[in-house]
């Protein structure tokens, strides 16, 4: 079985906010771009950034509910942090479980240190 979760984040600039999340998330992480599509293995899972018209959407993907809050954990809080001089984004994730916010870190959780 593999959990999904899909939030569609609202912005009036989609492709700066992934630019973004790459390029910070590109240091750890080796991102494929097709189109307006960016996939990545990371966290124990796989997630997806897509720019659309208005909206950022992220997909989180993985084999089980923890590996999935670590994906959405590590895509939805940079993005969330990235956005909180500027629009405050918040982002929502909807999942066969319902919709939830950005999961916390997990236990034990360091933030990577940067060179």
């Amino acid at each position: 079985m593999t959990f999904t979760a899909r939030a569609d984040v609202p912005t009036g600039t989609p492709a700066r906010y992934a630019k973004q999340l790459l390029s910070h998330l590109g240091h750890r992480v080796a991102w494929a771009t097709d189109g307006d599509t960016s996939t990545a293995e990371l966290a124990g899972g796989t997630g997806r950034i897509v720019i659309g018209d208005g909206v950022l959407t992220l997909v989180a993907k993985a084999p089980d509910a923890d590996a999935l809050a670590r994906v959405q954990h590590v895509l939805g809080s940079h993005l969330e942090r990235f956005s909180s001089r500027t629009e405050q984004l918040t982002v929502t994730w909807v999942s066969n479980a319902g919709s939830t916010p950005t999961p916390l870190a997990p236990d034990g959780h360091r933030r990577p240190e940067h060179h």
